[in-house]
Order: C-alpha cells, then structure tokens, then sequence
C-alpha cells in the first residue's frame, strides 16, 4: 500500500522496537520525515539509519514518555530539523513481571502452598503504577507536546497503541489490560476534543506478534509454544501470530487524510479473528 507522506513529519515513539521500527519506516517509505524516538537513543539512531540508508529522512533522538521536559527537548530537536510534527504514533508501553500474576485463576489452596508464586495479592503497587504510566502517560503526555503545534496548524493525526487486552482482559496481567483499555478510552476522548482543530486520533489494536518482550513467553527455543502461546493460537482464527509488516496498511490508512480522512475516534483491532471468536 502507498499513501502521499511528502512534506508531513512523523513522530514515533517506541520506535526503537520490533514493532515501532517497522511503522517508522514504512511512514518514511511514503515520503515522510521521521523522528525515531526511544529512551535508548542507539536503538532509535540505529532505525533512523537504516531508514536513510534506504534514501529515507529520519533521525533518531532519545525521549523518556514519562518526562514531558525530555518531550520537549525531543520536539524542539525534531522542529529544528524537520519543522513541526504532522503525524504523531504513541507507540511506546510495555509491562512488567512485577505486575503480573504467576497463576490464571485464583485458588486458595494453590495460593497457600505455591511457593515463590505471585498472586493478585502480591501484585507490587509500584509495578502496576509504573505498568499504567509507561502506558497511559505515555500516550497522553507526547500527544499534550505534539498536537500543540498541530492545533496551532489546524491539521494534524495522532495513532495510538491499543491492544486486544482492552477489549478483553487477559489473564495475568491486569494492569497492562487496565493501562491499554485507558488508552483506548483516551483515544476517543482526544479525537473528539480536538476534532474542531481537525486533529484525527485513532487506534490501533494489534493481537499477538512475537516481540523481544513476549517471545520468551510465548515460544519454546525450539519454536514451539508454550502452553500461554498455544492457548493464544487455538483462540486466533488465523492460528498464527501476526508479522509486523501486517501493521502498516492501517497504520498508513489512518495517517493519510486523503484516506481516511473522515476517520477519527475509532480503534481498530488487527488480530486474525481473535476479538471476534467466542472461543466455541
């Protein structure tokens, strides 16, 4: 799929990752400028690079989500190079052990004599504070920095990472579920508040790919899945994990006023099948 990027600046933060990296690119492959924003400025300078070693523009520059000082000096960077941001991808989040349950379903039995497991009970409040921030805040304080000069403009589009956890919790992890369902909610109410400055803000949902966090979790060394992963295949129609790749038809949809240009507050799961399948 090709949309007319030219002359827009993107934003991306997380774009370091698996995931991120492959939406950076595919942004600046249809002309626009990119900035790779990631905490840990060698992975989002390694992006970048490769984007301009493809004849792309990019930069890579290092942002904490949580800090809006380093937002700004983050945004102040991109202007000074590229001028103000038109696309905006919050893509950055994560989670943490420390907010996740060992077991699916509580038993006290289990509870009492499970050495070394983490129950609900046991769950660290820093963990989920944190766990909510990265996620939430995350969104929310890089979309406070950026659409100020969008509204400024009068035109601008923000696409926010959602995930299936917001339509349907997942077991065990509880607070990365409450902290996507937050976005997704925050996805609607920002397309509606900005929508007489004609700033269009959508999400988009991804089930399962593999990532450098969820690997381990869901792959076995030799390839297979493990018990969590295999519960996960059997409830996704496809019976597979999606690719990176399958991200940026809607990605690019969505950013292109041309094609989408009536599209605003919607959050789009791209899942094979799993948000649609009862299970039976």
């Amino acid at each position: 799929m090709k949309v007319d990027l030219n002359g827009k600046v993107a934003a991306v933060t997380g774009g370091g990752g698996i995931l991120c990296s492959v939406m950076a690119k595919a942004l600046a492959e249809n002309g626009a400028k990119v900035a790779v924003l990631d905490l840990r400025l060698n992975a989002a300078q390694a992006v970048a690079d490769e984007i301009v070693a493809n004849g792309g523009l990019a930069i890579g520059v290092e942002c904490n989500v949580l800090e809006k000082n380093s937002i700004e000096k983050a945004n102040e960077a991109i202007a000074a190079k590229f001028g103000s941001v038109n696309i905006l991808v919050n893509g950055a989040g994560g989670n943490r052990p420390d907010a996740t349950t060992s077991i699916e379903f509580h038993d006290p039995q289990i509870d009492k004599e499970g050495e070394g497991l983490k129950t609900f009970f046991d769950l660290d409040p820093e963990a989920i504070d944190f766990t909510f921030q990265l996620n939430f805040l995350g969104t929310l304080l890089p979309s406070q920095v950026f659409a100020k000069a969008m509204s400024e403009t009068g035109a601008g589009v923000i696409v926010n990472i959602s995930s299936m956890n917001a339509f349907t919790p997942l077991t065990k992890i509880p607070a990365y579920s409450a902290a996507k369902a937050a976005i997704s909610n925050f996805t609607q109410w920002l397309a509606v508040h900005m929508s007489k400055v004609d700033i269009r803000v959508n999400a988009i949902a991804p089930g399962f790919f593999l990532t450098d966090q969820n690997r381990a979790l869901l792959t076995n060394e030799d390839g297979s899945p493990t018990e969590r992963g295999g519960k996960i295949l059997d409830n996704t129609p496809m019976g597979r994990y999606g690719t990176p790749e399958e991200l940026v038809g809607v990605l690019l949809w969505l950013v292109s006023d041309e094609a989408s240009g009536f599209v605003t507050g919607t959050i789009i799961p791209i899942d094979g099948g799993f948000s649609a399948f009862s299970g039976v």
